[in-house]
């Protein structure tokens, strides 16, 4: 059968593998063999494997985002759904976002205001599952007769609506900031994955932060103003929705 042996380079990549082990085939690829860093896995197989061809990047791009995002959205319920075995070895959330208070201390500006969000999440925390942690349209694969399923975990453990935030933040998608779409698909994703619309929101705003405080890390600031255009639309929205 097709598979694709892949080889771990940074530990979050290594314990990703354990994860993927850990979830069985279910809502992800079938692991065969894992041993240290090496894990041999299940190949991605279907018509929509490979930008240009119903890929979901690819999908969300030519008019189908609605349909991506609740591909995306039934595929993390998936991984959410809870196991009857043990958890393997998982980084809470609030150890995740340790970068982003020193960069938003440094910045200022709607970085702050993201940085205070996250903080408020973090504090009080509802519907704990395992997370994967790197939630976007090249991290679901289609499998053919098995579905679309993830790949590529981060191994984190946290409220479940962090991993829908990046749907509205991945950089591959150029129509992240378009007018109209963040609202449109805060929609589609409230009603996919049963989330409250105000919360789904603040996690935009705590992720586009977070993302924009790696970008500012490695010195990109082009990227890291990408990811505040978002959490700017989203605090905008957030503010909308607690006015009514």
């Amino acid at each position: 059968m097709p598979a694709m042996l892949k080889i771990a380079i940074e530990p979050d990549e290594k314990f990703g593998g354990l994860l993927m082990a850990w979830w069985d085939g279910q809502g992800a690829a079938r692991v065969f063999e894992h041993e240290g860093d090496a894990l041999l896995m299940e190949r991605a197989m279907g018509s929509g494997t490979g930008a240009g061809m119903g890929s979901l990047l690819e999908m969300a791009l030519s008019g189908r985002d609605d349909e991506a995002s609740r591909i995306i959205c039934h595929a993390v319920a998936r991984l959410h759904a809870p196991r009857d075995r043990p958890l393997p070895d998982l980084v809470p959330l609030a150890h995740w976002f340790r970068e982003l208070a020193p960069a938003a201390e440094k910045q200022g500006g709607m970085l702050k205001v993201c940085a205070a969000t996250a903080h408020e999440l973090l504090a009080s925390p509802q519907d704990i599952v395992v997370l994967h942690g790197d939630i976007h349209h090249g991290n679901i694969l289609d499998f053919g007769s098995r579905g679309w399923l993830a790949i590529d975990p981060k191994r984190l453990t946290g409220e479940r609506g962090f991993d829908y935030a990046n749907l509205f933040c991945n950089p591959e998608l150029a129509t992240v900031a378009a007018p109209g779409r963040l609202v449109r698909q805060l929609d589609v994703v409230v009603e996919a994955a049963g989330l409250e619309r105000r919360r789904l929101l603040q996690w935009i705003m705590a992720y586009a932060g977070l993302s924009a405080a790696w970008f500012l890390g490695d010195g990109d600031r082009v990227a890291a103003e990408a990811d505040l255009a978002v959490a700017r639309l989203a605090a905008a929205e957030l503010a909308s929705v607690s006015g009514e």
